[in-house]
């Protein structure tokens, strides 16, 4: 548990800042947010997508990095193996 936790923050911090590196190459200015009131629907779903795919990202590979470092301290994989064939 403490592993994963600070996993998962660091995986939010580096997010943070691999979508503000990237929206930069994009965009001067900073990115839309959806309260904003004149913003382009397109411009705010490019947002949007790239900042919920780049955080899936680092939450996923902090998630399977937590665990395998867990497994390797223990000698016990947390969760599942593989999942179930369906």
């Amino acid at each position: 548990m403490p592993i994963g936790l600070v996993a998962g923050l660091a995986a939010g911090v580096a997010g943070k800042k691999v979508f503000e590196q990237l929206w930069g190459a994009i965009d001067d200015r900073e990115p839309p947010h959806p309260e904003d009131r004149e913003v382009s629907l397109a411009q705010l779903a490019l947002a949007l997508a790239l900042e919920g795919a780049i955080f899936r990202l680092a939450k996923g590979l902090a998630d399977h990095g937590a665990r395998r470092s867990f497994a390797s301290l223990t000698g016990a994989w947390p969760g599942e193996q593989r999942p179930d064939p369906e």
